[in-house]
This record gives structure tokens, C-alpha cells and sequence, in this order.
């Protein structure tokens, strides 16, 4: 890597978020760590740094767009003009449609859609500046329609016609953005989806592995894989694209 590049990833607590954070580390990016919760961002901070990398926990709302400003200034102030967005941070609010809430879908929209467009907005202008950014949005095979999850569904689906509207639009300053689209991946989310259907977890993902071509549940490492190739260098000629992560040609 020409020089060293600071990447900030949402929702990088736990889960695909933490998987990205500690892979772009260790790719030799200084990333900020970004989650509602401040404290919680700070187990993953420790383990970039015991590997040597760089890191910094933030504590955001990415909801709420001076809460986003903040915390991109301080990104820059602290770790550098961040340059790399990893938009993975996400709620469930499932339900099906007759019993869904306006709260569950506002919140839904909030966190994936709107957060993901204000730490855009909010980051092209560094990558602007420097005339290089790398912008990752986390899609998910729920954007092809999932029951129970209209509100989810919806958000993912938004995020992929927002991944190729900022190809177009920053792709002349050297910036490209893309989606990847999990299927099953074994997180503290899908465990949570499987007690909401009242299933025991092991059987839920032996199931799912049933439906998979190769076999088995994806894990958050399969998609920091693919996040560390689209915010490499070398994936510059790969811009508005959603990928599918999901172990097979359909989800």
C-alpha cells in the first residue's frame, strides 16, 4: 500500500463489523472501531492494537447526523482523514407486516439507510480530497424479499441503488463503492433470530447449511475477505457492484 489508509467500520462491535475491523487492520489500515456504545468498541480496539495495528474506539449514533460529523472529525483529528467507509452497522426489528410498528420500521431505516448515507456524506469529503475512497455498504440476500422482514428487506434493497448512485457520482474522484450481500452468516443476530422462532441455534444453522451449495453457514471472516479486497488498492475498476456472499448463485 502506497501509504497508510484510515478505514472507519460501523457496527464493528461484534459480529461481520468486528470481522471487518480487525481485517483491515491487519491489511494496515488504522481504523476507527464505530458502534452505538463507546465501551463496547473498546474488546475489539484491544485486539488490533495486540496484533499492532492501529485503532480507535467511537462511540455513534449514526442516525443522527452531528453525532456522525463528530465522530468523522474525530476520526480525522486522531487517527487521520479516514478515506475507507465500511456502512455495516444495522438493527432486526422483525415482525410481519400486519403486526410491524411505525417504530420498527423507522428504526430500521434510520440505522441502515440513513446512517449509511450520513457517514457517506459525510466521509467523500476526504476521499475527495485525497482523490481515493473506498465506500462498502452491507447489503444482505434479504433484498430479494424475506417474510418478516419488509422493513429490513427494504433498507438492504435501498442500500444497493445508494452503493450505485455514489459509484456514479464520486467515481471521478477516484472513489468506488460497493455492496456485499451476506446470506446466512453465524453472528449474535442470526442466534437472536433463532430464539425469537424459538429454535435451538446449532439446529437452526444445520438447517440453513442444507440450503447452501457448499455446505455450511457462513462466518463474519467470509465477509471481511471480500471487504478487504473492495477496500484494497487493487480493486479500483470494481465500482457499483453487489456481491453475494451467500455460499451459492442464489439466496
Amino acid at each position: 500500500m502506497s501509504q497508510a489508509r484510515t478505514a472507519i467500520v460501523t457496527g464493528a462491535a461484534r459480529g461481520i463489523g468486528a470481522a471487518v475491523a480487525k481485517r483491515l487492520a491487519a491489511d494496515g489500515m488504522a481504523v476507527a472501531v464505530v458502534d452505538l456504545d463507546e465501551a463496547a468498541c473498546k474488546p475489539v480496539v484491544e485486539e488490533i492494537e495486540a496484533a499492532g495495528g492501529r485503532a480507535l474506539a467511537v462511540g455513534a449514533d449514526v442516525g443522527d447526523a452531528e453525532k456522525v460529523a463528530a465522530a468523522v472529525a474525530r476520526v480525522a483529528e486522531e487517527l487521520g482523514a479516514p478515506t475507507v467507509l465500511v456502512n455495516n452497522a444495522g438493527v432486526l426489528r422483525d415482525n410481519l407486516i400486519f403486526k410491524m410498528s411505525d417504530d420498527d420500521w423507522d428504526t430500521v431505516m434510520t440505522v441502515h439507510l440513513r446512517g449509511s448515507f450520513l457517514m457517506s456524506r459525510a466521509v467523500q469529503k476526504h476521499q475527495v480530497e485525497q482523490k481515493y475512497g473506498r465506500i462498502v455498504n452491507l447489503s444482505s440476500t434479504s433484498a430479494l424479499g424475506n417474510r418478516g422482514q419488509a422493513n429490513y428487506a427494504t433498507a438492504k434493497a435501498g442500500l444497493q441503488g445508494l452503493t450505485k448512485t455514489l459509484a456514479i457520482e464520486l467515481g471521478k474522484y477516484g472513489v468506488t463503492a460497493n455492496a456485499i450481500a451476506p446470506g446466512f452468516i453465524e453472528t449474535e443476530m442470526t442466534a437472536a433470530t433463532a430464539a425469537r422462532v424459538g429454535a435451538d441455534f446449532e439446529d437452526f444453522k444445520a438447517a440453513a447449511a442444507q440450503a447452501i451449495p457448499v455446505g455450511r453457514v457462513g462466518k463474519p471472516e467470509d465477509i471481511a475477505a471480500l471487504a478487504s479486497f473492495l477496500c484494497g488498492p487493487e480493486s479500483g475498476f470494481v465500482s457499483g457492484q453487489v456481491i453475494y456472499v451467500a455460499g451459492g448463485p442464489r439466496a
